[in-house]
């Protein structure tokens, strides 16, 4: 349309304005939404990664959090392992603290004893493979740190869950002297220990092995303690202690217990014909020959002068008289001079009222009875009534 008239061209100019505006307002709004939406997707991806960054910091903090327990689990039972001087007590801390090494199966401590033989302690095995000494000839420690094993088993093997491998390592005392060694299994196959572990125990073994010393030199201490010195039966305060938890065991569990007290027939005039030294190396050998017929279980002790007691465990009075005539055997085939030793007894069984004073008295009392009726016999506290 032509425009003739400055009416026509204001409209359009106006028109044209106002069209440019909507332009400009919807470039304005295309760029505002496209703006927030980067925005928007900026702090989405911003959101994502902040939340990333804190679950990796969790899950690092949860896993130093057991890390320290861990460790702190372990230096507890590092320091519990040196916290007693009871040896059976130290070796089942020591195979406590190698059974919680990751991947462990079992443990077995060895320490050696030259006069008894190697003292074992295991968890973990059964006891056919504990017999078998699954870890075999400890190797030279002199030139080696640490032993890592692999057991190999014949094609078509029957064995249910065999033991595949172990670690070995030297256990010391504090002059740095080889008590033993410390074994641990695992029964996974394709299973190798890491460096790691064998440093864990490596420094369970430098706690244990002083533990383990300090131990054993108490119980050697004590040992010698309840020994009589002459003889090397126990000693009077031992038995006079064993006495009085036996008597406590028997009655608790309801269980038989008999006591043999004895003495050597006519000693004084042995030992003031032949001396006193002399009189010493016969009772000696007298208590050698008690040894040698006594039970694994029975206590045989020195109370005095030439005064010996046996306890009988689970025993009857009918087993104290069956020990009486193996003493009496075994005593009357060695001459001291040119006479045969004989022995008097007394026996008794502990009865419900009976507490350790008054069943030693019992036995004590038979034991002179013995003696007033001509010696050289066992005379029953029942007989006494």
């Amino acid at each position: 349309m032509p425009l003739s008239d400055g009416l026509s061209w204001t409209t359009f100019g106006i028109a044209v304005g106002g069209a440019a505006i909507a332009c400009v307002l919807a470039l304005g709004a295309v760029f505002f939404l496209v703006r927030r939406r980067r925005s928007s997707h900026s702090l989405e991806t911003m959101l994502r990664e902040s939340s990333t960054r804190v679950e990796a910091m969790i899950t690092d903090l949860s896993s130093a959090l057991d890390q320290a327990q861990l460790e702190t689990s372990r230096s507890r039972q590092l320091a519990e392992i040196a916290s007693t001087i009871d040896l059976d007590e130290v070796l089942a801390r020591t195979l406590e603290a190698a059974g919680a090494v990751l991947g462990v199966d079992a443990a077995m401590v060895v320490v050696d004893e030259e006069e008894r033989g190697p003292l074992v302690a295991t968890v973990g095995l059964s006891e056919d493979e504990a017999a078998a000494n699954p870890g075999g000839i400890a190797p030279d420690w002199g030139r080696t740190r640490a032993a890592v094993v692999s057991y190999l088993y014949p094609e078509g093997s029957k064995l249910v869950d065999p033991l595949r491998g172990s670690v070995a390592v030297p256990l010391r005392g504090e002059t740095d002297e080889s008590l033993g060694t410390l074994w641990v299994f695992w029964r996974s196959s394709e299973r190798e220990p890491a460096e790691s572990q064998v440093a864990l125990l490596e420094e369970l073994a430098g706690r244990a092995g002083p533990a383990i010393e300090n131990a054993r030199r108490f119980q050697e201490a004590r040992t010698l303690a309840d020994l009589d010195a002459l003889t090397g039966l126990h000693n009077y305060r031992y038995f006079h202690e064993t006495l009085a938890r036996e008597v406590a065991r028997a009655h608790r569990y309801d269980r038989r217990l008999a006591l043999v007290v004895f003495d050597i027939d006519d000693f004084k005039t042995i030992n003031d014909r032949i001396g006193h030294l002399a009189g010493d190396s016969v009772l000696a050998e007298a208590a050698e020959r008690v040894r040698s017929v006594v039970r694994g279980a029975d206590i045989a002790c020195r109370v005095g002068g030439d005064e010996f007691s046996v306890i009988l465990p689970e025993s009857t009075i009918a087993d104290a008289e069956s020990l009486y005539r193996r003493l009496q055997g075994a005593l009357s085939n060695w001459r001291s001079g040119d006479e045969r030793l004989h022995l008097s007894a007394g026996i008794a069984e502990l009865e419900v009222d009976d507490d350790a004073a008054t069943f030693f008295k019992r036995a004590d009392a038979a034991l002179y009875r013995a003696k007033e009726l001509g010696k050289g016999q066992a005379i029953t506290a029942q007989a006494e009534a």
